[in-house]
């Protein structure tokens, strides 16, 4: 005789309860073979180790741990040429245990490299990748230190070229410092080069690890006007390079009036600014700070312009056209999220009828939160 479920409220949860113990203990049972054998865990799985001598053999050495439940061991390691040897620990490694891979790469071709082992174990069937990157050099600099704008073939000292307080008349240069990190030679070259700029390359041809020097040469007379003058021009990295903002390098020149046509005879204004630095905690979007422009001559000063040299900052002055005595409020903001679009430093110049001081810079300084 049946029992029949349907007449009995009780039995019919007693087995739906019974039902759905019996399918969590089955699945437990089903899971039970993925944890109960070895299991390899190396520390990393990329090595990035940055600079090695040529023809000098490095050695690269990854750790691994058995996370698993049952002993591992390492069937064979097989490298991705024959520039790369490797070795292992042998044997089993008990569950919780570690074990070490050591790889030994000959460094015979100077330039960038990427290489790999692969890794069988009796953990699965399908092998682990283990791999390692780095480029190989004639002489060990510190790129990083040195040269932080990596262009991949090229490193470069900075993307970003100030040319202040030049006065009209006067030719100056910069240098720019450049690393060739490839085997081949490599030859700089700066594209869309404004017209009061041009280049020479100290040597023309940088031989495969070393570092030359690119000469940014200014002539005062071909810029247009006082004050702030900003373009960017663009480092090839190979020939028919394109432009690109990995690439750019901004400049910005500030031109000053050549030093005999500053006279001081008669009534004149004088520009003074409360301060000429400005602190800012880079806590809210957007930042904020007042700059008070002072007239301390005995005529009426007048503000030309105001100019950015970097687009995150916002200006507004309350009055352009200061009497002798008098000031006006100057209200800057900073947009936070917009600052790391731009390379130039936030700074804001004013270009006024001072003739002493016909351009003053007000820096802004961006201070992390304590």
């Amino acid at each position: 005789m049946g029992i029949n479920l349907e007449n009995n409220p009780l039995l019919r949860i007693f087995a739906n309860v019974m039902i759905r113990k019996l399918i969590l203990f089955c699945s437990i049972l089903l899971a039970v073979p993925a944890y109960s054998q070895p299991r390899f865990v190396p520390d990393t799985e990329i090595n990035k180790t940055g600079e090695v001598l040529f023809q000098k053999p490095h050695t690269v050495v990854f750790g691994f741990t058995n996370k698993g439940t049952k002993p591992l061991h390492i069937k064979k390691v097989v490298p991705s040429c024959g520039c790369t040897k490797a070795t292992y620990t042998r044997g089993n490694i008990a569950p919780g245990e570690r074990g070490e891979i050591t790889v030994e790469y000959d460094a015979g071709i100077l330039g960038t490299f990427s290489k790999y082992v692969e890794v069988y174990t009796n953990a699965g069937r399908e092998p682990e990748f283990l791999t390692f990157q780095g480029r190989v050099v004639t002489e060990l600099s510190d790129y990083a230190t040195g040269f932080p704008i990596d262009l991949g073939n090229v490193r470069m000292s900075t993307n970003y070229i100030e040319f202040d307080n030049v006065r009209k008349g006067e030719v100056v240069y910069t240098d720019l410092k450049v690393v060739n990190t490839e085997r081949t030679a490599y030859s700089p070259e700066l594209m869309h080069l404004p017209p009061y700029i041009r280049a020479e390359y100290l040597p023309a041809n940088i031989p495969g690890g070393k570092t030359g020097v690119v000469r940014l040469i200014l002539d005062s007379n071909q810029l247009p006007s006082l004050g702030l003058s900003q373009t960017s021009v663009y480092l090839a990295r190979y020939s028919g390079d394109k432009i690109g903002d990995s690439n750019e390098i901004v400049l910005s020149a500030v031109l000053l009036p050549a030093e005999d046509s500053v006279t001081s005879a008669g009534r004149k204004p004088r520009l003074k600014l409360s301060s000429d630095e400005v602190i800012l905690q880079k806590s809210s979007k957007k930042m904020k700070a007042e700059v008070m422009v002072i007239n301390e001559g005995d005529a009426p000063l007048t503000i030309h312009n105001l100019q950015l040299f970097n687009h995150a900052v916002g200006v507004s002055l309350s009055d352009r056209v200061l009497q002798p005595g008098k000031s006006a409020k100057m209200k800057i903001t900073v947009k936070k999220d917009l600052l790391a679009r731009f390379k130039s430093r936030p700074r804001i110049l004013l270009v006024s009828d001072d003739a002493e001081n016909p351009v003053k810079i007000i820096n802004i300084t961006i201070k992390e939160m304590d």
